[in-house]
């Protein structure tokens, strides 16, 4: 088996066309509505994986409200 060369950690061309998307962040100080579904689905992926908050640019005070809705959601079976 044949060793290959390792190349630097910080070479952006390798990444190829990776170009991270960022959703619209809401206000900053604003609640997020955890019985509101339809906001809730913007957080989620189309597997039911929440969304990290570097990805959507919320705070971690509206990261963790998001959170809470999203489990209370699937609890109560409004959410899959």
């Amino acid at each position: 088996m044949a060793y290959q060369k390792k190349t630097e950690r910080g070479d952006r061309e390798d990444r190829g066309d990776f170009v991270a998307r960022r959703r619209p962040s809401i206000p900053a100080g604003d609640k997020i509505d955890l019985n509101d579904i339809e906001v809730l689905k913007h957080y989620v992926t189309e597997y039911g994986k929440i969304i990290p908050a570097r990805v959507t640019g919320v705070t971690t005070m509206q990261q963790r409200q998001i959170k809470k809705g999203v489990r209370r959601a699937r609890n109560m079976g409004l959410m899959a």
